[in-house]
């Protein structure tokens, strides 16, 4: 009897994943999506700062203004909640609602941190009484430390406030997060914002096609990395029989939905003005289908990341804006046409975010 083996699946080079990547998130061409429904592909964005949201779907959408997110989050169909990798996401209300749910082993984990700190407290009492608190009215980090710190004296009060934090699915009430509004961050709970109770957490699975869909084609300690979850690998072999499977060049293996676009690595990518702490450079356990390796950490500085150039779909370099000039600060020179496109991308992205200001286009010195 002939053995027979089955053929080995197919490589995909480091710009192949760049640009199914950068296809999927919507940089390789600007979609003409609306906020909303940019917001649930892309399965949330990061939010450590008030204003990465915006640019985020600036350099996504083709007719954003910074006003269709801001409405979103005013009419409570978007918040603003800890989530994936424990931290801060502008969600739409339905992912809010359940995604929160999915990731909370993760927030126990983190609370497991604090656990010294809470000697003593019934986190069951603690999460109820908090949850009173924060539902009569929002209520600040300091708040909760202060009202919960009166009921456990001898607890350490940041402990105390964190640990409602992770028990409880709280979002930052507006106008925190609105575009050209200040607030302080004060908390309620999704369901109390919302006006509806949270479903069940979805199934592992369902996460992990909208997942490929948004960053594939991964590997799955690419989803968990993205997750801040771990032991997904069983919904992966779950779903084994409805993906298709591809080896980085490293040997890794990857999964990915059988009709997503895989565009050829020689597809142009022009240049893309991205802020801080973009999900695009943080969702990936490798991710030098972005960040080429002599790029490794230099756009972050300790706990501090820049806002970030794309050229050619790879991380070139860093910008911001100083005063009442866009300093593009690259990585390596850039050729004279790449300056050409990388002005023209600024004047777009300037126009949509800032308009009626007038701003010089400047490049810095290349960036050591």
């Amino acid at each position: 009897m002939t053995k027979t083996t089955s053929a080995p699946a197919p490589v995909l080079g480091t710009r192949a994943l760049n640009r199914a990547t950068l296809e999927r998130q919507l940089l390789l061409r600007r979609s003409p999506s609306t906020a909303a429904a940019a917001v649930r592909h892309l399965v949330g964005l990061q939010a450590q700062n008030v204003k990465p949201p915006y640019y985020a779907l600036a350099a996504r959408l083709d007719g954003f203004t910074p006003e269709a997110l801001s409405r979103l989050m005013a009419d409570r169909e978007v918040v603003r909640i800890v989530t994936l990798r424990s931290t801060i996401h502008t969600h739409t209300a339905d992912d809010c609602l359940t995604l929160r749910p999915l990731v909370q082993p993760a927030r126990d984990r983190e609370l497991a941190a604090f656990r010294t700190g809470l000697a003593g407290v019934d986190l069951d009492r603690l999460a109820a009484l908090a949850r009173e608190l924060v539902e009569d009215e929002p209520r600040t980090m300091a708040q909760l430390r202060a009202a919960l710190g009166a009921e456990w004296p001898d607890a350490d009060p940041q402990s105390l406030a964190v640990a409602a934090r992770c028990r409880l699915p709280l979002v930052q009430v507006t106008p925190r997060g609105l575009w050209g509004r200040s607030g302080q961050v004060a908390l309620t709970t999704a369901e109390h914002w919302l006006g509806r109770p949270a479903g069940p957490a979805p199934e592992p699975e369902t996460v992990v096609l909208r997942y490929l869909a948004a960053f594939g084609s991964a590997s799955v300690k690419d989803m968990q990395t993205w997750a801040g979850l771990t032991r997904l690998r069983e919904a992966f072999e779950r779903l084994r029989s409805r993906l298709v499977t591809f080896r980085a060049e490293d040997g890794t293996e990857l999964f990915d939905l059988p009709d997503a676009p895989r565009p050829d690595p020689d597809t142009p990518a022009p240049p893309r003005f991205l802020p801080e702490f973009d999900n695009l450079l943080l969702s990936h356990a490798d991710r030098t289908r972005i960040v080429p390796p002599a790029h490794r950490g230099r756009h972050w500085q300790g706990n501090q990341a820049y806002r970030t150039l794309l050229v050619d779909g790879f991380l070139a370099g860093v910008w911001k804006l100083d005063g009442q000039a866009l300093v593009v600060e690259p990585f390596d020179p850039l050729t004279r046409r790449a300056r050409g496109e990388v002005v023209e991308e600024a004047g777009r992205m300037l126009a949509v975010m800032h308009p009626g200001t007038s701003y010089d286009i400047r490049f810095g010195t290349v960036r050591a």
